[in-house]
């Protein structure tokens, strides 16, 4: 088992300003063990990938309610593939329909998870995706 903690970075791309479900996401995977930087709302794909690259995180977790994720999600990718971060694991949350989380999959988001997902299974599964990985 890797003995440092795994970071996740979380984002609130774009102008979406409801953060609570963020600050869930932040909470539950703190008490899980990992290390956890929330960049906080209204941050821009370039923000967030300088983010991640300057805090050196193991994944990348983004959070939109506003509708915009198939616009500002892909940037974000685009942005940390431009930054050299192109093996980066992805994920995402929000209000998002089962037809546009699979043009996410598509454009390099791993995993889509929706309102009511339990909190264990974003922990089960970022342990998973990282630990094998590490």
């Amino acid at each position: 088992m890797n003995s440092k903690p795994l970071r996740v970075l979380i984002a609130k791309p774009g102008l979406d300003g409801h953060d609570r479900g963020a600050k869930v996401i932040v909470r539950a995977l703190r008490d899980a063990g990992f290390e956890v930087i929330y960049t906080g709302i209204r941050q821009t794909p370039d923000m967030i990938a300088a983010a991640a690259l300057q805090e050196d995180v193991d994944a990348v977790g983004l959070s939109l309610l506003s509708g915009a994720h198939l616009t500002l999600f892909p940037e974000v990718v685009k942005t940390l593939r431009k930054k050299g971060l192109k093996d980066m694991l992805v994920f995402g949350g929000g209000i998002i329909p089962d037809e546009d989380a699979a043009k996410l999959r598509k454009a390099g988001v791993d995993r889509v998870f929706g309102p009511g997902t339990p909190l264990q299974a974003i922990v089960d599964y970022l342990n998973e995706k990282l630990r094998v990985a590490a």
